[in-house]
């Protein structure tokens, strides 16, 4: 009855938060174990009751705060001058602005609907089809979960109970990987997209434009820097990297005015709210599935299934795959890790770390499939491109971030690189 309830409300197309509490409710009624009602709001607020889950809010307030205080449009300003002499240039430039903007914000949706909004238009005016300018802003929103800070990468070490900051480290190489590979997709399928190259565009020069973006520059450096040498905490690190956007935006690009901070703080209150909700939500489901047991029957299966740490880590990639074409990531993430990482710990020893960013860079392409494909459904509204035309040049850059995934299976040593 809990699974029929589960697909009945998202085929419902209710938030997934009710969904998930519905869900939770339906499983109490049925079981007549009405004592758990009891239990059921302190589970709720212990699960938001965590000190570091106050780096997401920090977070969400430094990129509406970027984006009020001009920050955003001088990453991707100078990311044009740098990248004027290579070929399919602005396609560089929307690629590059996206990692810059990964290492400050974090949330992967909110930088597609940023980077939608700006570089489409632009890469359309240069003359490339709008579906591939769609479709390689949504692909490169994926390093937003995994270039540090990433909130996915915050919420797995709430849960997980592992150092948020060795999450953050262990996310670097593959980022850059994936960053690579995207960059040779470009080269290569670049070229087909582009259907009337526009003429000649006046160039920017290149100090003046370095220089504006020298001070935004600095924000990703207080984050991973401050985080790998210990000097703060990611939560400290969101924390000072927020005070530093607010005096570069106000004090030197003088564009965030006074009157801009309550709009700021009302979206910031409202999506964080939305976040948070969703891990309450969750949280509470994720109870009842360890009510049940589940955890230990998952266990059970796997290990009748096969003895191979390898092959055990292939089967968790191939079932969070389809988790995440139908589950959001964060709600994925709260119900399955703590099902999934004891298997993984107690039976085949595979660290934590390594566990975690594999489990939060596949759940991450769910931004991608369908049927929910948050970040498809953001980069086709805010650029107004039908989802077949995006999902006609999506594919690749899905390729590429399995292929990442795999070479971070393979290779653990790549998640503790940087450490």
């Amino acid at each position: 009855m809990t699974l029929l309830a589960f697909l009945v409300l998202m085929l419902l197309g209710m938030p997934i938060a009710f969904v998930l509490l519905g869900s939770t409710l339906t499983f109490i009624i049925t079981s007549g174990n009405y004592r758990l009602l009891e239990n059921l709001p302190q589970v709720i607020f212990s699960s938001l009751d965590v000190f570091d889950l106050l780096a997401i809010p920090l977070f969400i307030l430094l990129g509406e705060v970027m984006n009020e205080g001009g920050i955003t449009r001088r990453i991707i300003t100078a990311a044009r001058a740098w990248f004027a002499w290579v070929p399919h240039s602005i396609a560089y430039v929307s690629l590059t602005s996206n990692l810059m903007l990964a290492s400050i914000m974090g949330s992967a949706t909110a930088q597609i609907a940023i980077m939608s909004r700006v570089m489409t238009p632009e890469m359309e005016r240069d003359g490339y089809d709008r579906g591939f300018a769609a479709a390689l802003t949504a692909g490169a929103g994926l390093l937003g979960p995994i270039i540090p800070p990433s909130m996915v990468f915050i919420i797995y070490g709430v849960i997980a109970q592992v150092s948020i900051g060795a999450m953050f480290m262990g996310g670097i190489l593959p980022g850059l990987v994936l960053f690579v590979l995207i960059s040779g997709l470009i080269a290569i399928i670049a070229r087909r997209a582009r259907k009337n190259p526009a003429g000649e565009r006046k160039s920017i020069p290149l100090w003046r434009a370095t220089r504006s973006a020298l001070f935004t520059l600095s924000i990703p450096v207080v984050i991973v820097g401050g985080i790998a040498f210990g000097v703060v905490t990611p939560t400290e690190s969101a924390a000072a990297a927020t005070l530093m956007a607010v005096i570069i935006g106000s004090v030197f690009f003088r564009e965030l005015k006074w009157g801009q901070l309550p709009g700021v703080l009302s979206r910031t209150a409202r999506n964080t709210a939305i976040v948070l909700f969703l891990i309450a939500a969750a949280k509470a489901f994720g109870w009842v599935l360890v009510y049940n047991q589940i955890p230990q029957q998952v266990a059970e299966l796997l290990q009748n299934t096969t003895e191979s740490p390898l092959v055990f880590m292939l089967l968790v990639f191939v079932m969070l795959i389809l988790v995440g074409m139908v589950l959001d990531g964060i709600a994925a993430l709260i119900i399955l890790v703590p099902i999934l990482l004891p298997v993984a710990q107690q039976s085949y020893g595979i660290d934590p770390v390594h566990f975690g960013i594999v489990t939060c860079m596949t759940l991450s392409l769910g931004l991608l499939t369908p049927p929910v494909g948050a970040g498809l459904y953001v980069a086709s509204a805010i650029s107004n491109v039908s989802l077949p035309r995006i999902t006609k040049w999506i594919l690749p850059f899905i390729v590429a971030a399995c292929l990442v995934i795999l070479a971070v299976i393979f290779n653990p040593w790549m998640v503790s690189l940087f450490s």
